[in-house]
């Protein structure tokens, strides 16, 4: 009775909007495993875990999540249905998954009444604290409970978290650990990178990426005071607005810098200060180049609009400032990890460059940042073996 009550409540405060759900692609014949994750971060693990299930168990994937992900070999990738009856019902009629692989801790709760109903198997796996999908004042009499009870195992990140799970109201809690993720390492050319390690291997360099301009000035006033104690050091530049380089380059110029363009084929020479990076897309050749990164957006701009864990995956040591953005999950894991140089102001980012230049300090930071970034595979081994598990029709 709580159950059916509080879910009539749910539902009735989430009406849905009418709008027609986006076109579904055709559904892959055979077995078919859905995954969810409820924002870009999950999104990195249920990639790793699509990746797996694909190349090991020849199974298609389904997965959603609300923020757009790029598409990836093997994995049909959309977003998640409105959480009431109507759509959840018209999605789970399309799909017909074997088996629903939720993370985190979002409830969805109309979506997974039905899904219960029909007896689709639900794991919950990387579980951190349970939620529902709207964060309501609103009274939803043992909501949480029932839903957590139609999961067949709840897969936590660790005993704090399973016992928040437990207590909520789901039967079978795991400890597992916290998921591998899907590769942040970008790639690049190797002959270039060889080439460019080559002519800048006695040079200190640092990286300050995706900078918008109302940082521009702050890291430029940091480089000058890095230069001040190593007077060979080079500033890789990375705009965010590329359409700002013409700009950029000739203030710089104008105000005295020795200025290369990688727009303009020009390679950085004995006197070049300040490298500007304007050639688009080279993300995975500045990370391997330099070994101190700053995290543009995160001092003065609006937030990190790249994903730290890019530059830590390839060994580059990351400053970051109070603004994470859309990563504020990956800051805070870095973070835990002791695998970022925070900062708070320009005078601390010219500090944190200079100190982290010195070769053993950077290399610290970097190992660290590298474990947080590629750790989990054990976890990750088994939420696959649960997901076989049930697969193969155990209870």
């Amino acid at each position: 009775m709580a159950h059916s009550l509080g879910l009539k409540l749910y539902t009735l405060a989430n009406r849905s909007n009418g709008a027609e759900p986006a076109e579904r692609p055709s559904r892959p014949p055979g077995r078919l495993v859905w995954l969810h994750a409820p924002g870009p971060d999950a999104a990195r693990t249920m990639l790793e875990l699509a990746r797996r299930l694909v190349d090991e168990d020849a199974v298609p994937v389904l997965l959603t999540c609300p923020a757009p992900i790029a598409p990836h070999e093997g994995v049909l990738v959309q977003p998640p249905p409105a959480d009431h009856p109507a759509e959840a019902r018209a999605f789970l009629d399309h799909w017909r998954p074997e088996v629903a692989v939720f993370s985190e801790g979002e409830l969805r709760p109309a979506l997974m009444a039905l899904a219960e109903d029909r007896a689709l198997p639900m794991l919950m796996a990387d579980a951190r604290v349970p939620r529902l999908l709207r964060r309501r004042d609103d009274w939803y009499p043992g909501l949480m409970r029932s839903t957590l009870a139609g999961f067949q195992r709840v897969l936590a990140v660790d005993e704090e978290a399973a016992r928040s799970f437990r207590k909520a109201g789901a039967l079978a809690v795991a400890v597992t650990g916290r998921m591998e993720e899907e590769s942040a390492a970008l790639p690049c050319s190797e002959p270039e990178r060889a080439a460019l390690a080559r002519r800048l291997s006695t040079r200190p360099v640092w990286l300050a990426v995706d900078v918008p301009e109302a940082e521009e000035a702050a890291v430029i006033a940091a480089h000058r005071s890095v230069l001040l104690l190593l007077h060979r050091a080079l500033l890789i530049l990375v705009p965010k607005d590329l359409a700002r380089a013409d700009a950029l380059a000739a203030a710089l110029v104008a105000e005295g810098w020795s200025v290369a363009r990688r727009s303009a084929d020009e390679e950085p020479d004995g006197e070049t200060e300040v490298f500007l990076a304007d050639g688009g897309g080279e993300y995975g050749l500045w990370y391997r180049l330099a070994p101190v990164t700053f995290l543009g957006g995160t001092l003065l701009g609006e937030g990190c609009s790249r994903d730290p864990l890019e530059a830590a995956a390839l060994g580059s040591a990351l400053i970051s400032g109070p603004k994470p953005g859309g990563h504020a999950g990956a800051h805070q894991r870095l973070a835990r990890a002791r695998a970022i140089r925070g900062i708070g102001s320009v005078g601390e980012l010219s500090d944190a460059v200079g100190d982290l230049l010195a070769p053993d300090r950077a290399a610290r930071l970097a190992q660290a940042a590298w474990a947080a970034s590629s750790d989990g595979a054990e976890a990750t081994e088994k939420v696959l073996a649960e997901i076989r598990r049930v697969m193969d029709g155990g209870g």
